[in-house]
């Protein structure tokens, strides 16, 4: 029997823990978006460095063109170029961790939403308790705990560039 990656920690490791339910994105996966120019571009705040190279890669393989960034200093900046103005646009699908150095990916994600910013997000924790849960959903975002499948992740991604609804 084959058995599918996840990310645990920093590290990519055979499935063998609590899976993230993912029946309502893996519905609408399949679904072509043949209206977008090129490749779908994805932000991607991550600060540990291994974890990001694993994501970046694994989403680089799947077509898309990825923005890395290493903190939450620099996804605050980028953050405010894309609540205004014709950058709205630079960015298709935000993936970011929650806690990060100098701004977390929920503050971000606030500014975003205060802004009328409504790109889709997913969020990656290892601290998910109800309070970040709550604030995720109000937030609309898709919320990971750490570990996490790969796949999960990949076809969360692809159900949200579809414009299919998260349903998590």
């Amino acid at each position: 029997m084959e058995q599918d990656p996840k990310v645990v920690g920093r590290f990519v490791t055979l499935r063998d823990g609590p899976q993230t339910d993912t029946s309502a994105l893996r519905a609408g996966a399949s679904r072509r978006v043949e209206s977008h120019p090129g490749p779908f571009r994805i932000l991607l705040a991550e600060d540990d460095d291994e974890m990001r190279c694993v994501l970046a890669d694994a989403l680089r393989r799947d077509g898309y063109d990825v923005v890395e960034l290493a903190d939450g200093e620099g996804f605050l900046e980028m953050a405010a170029r894309l609540g205004v103005g014709a950058d709205r646009d630079l960015v298709d699908l935000i993936v970011s961790d929650v806690r990060m150095p100098v701004c977390g990916g929920l503050e971000v994600l606030s500014a975003l939403r205060n802004a009328c910013c409504h790109v889709p997000v997913i969020l990656m924790t290892a601290f998910g308790d109800e309070a970040t849960r709550r604030h995720a959903a109000r937030l609309s975002a898709v919320l990971f705990d750490k570990p996490f499948d790969l796949d999960d992740l990949r076809t969360a991604a692809r159900s949200l560039l579809a414009g299919d609804p998260p349903g998590r």
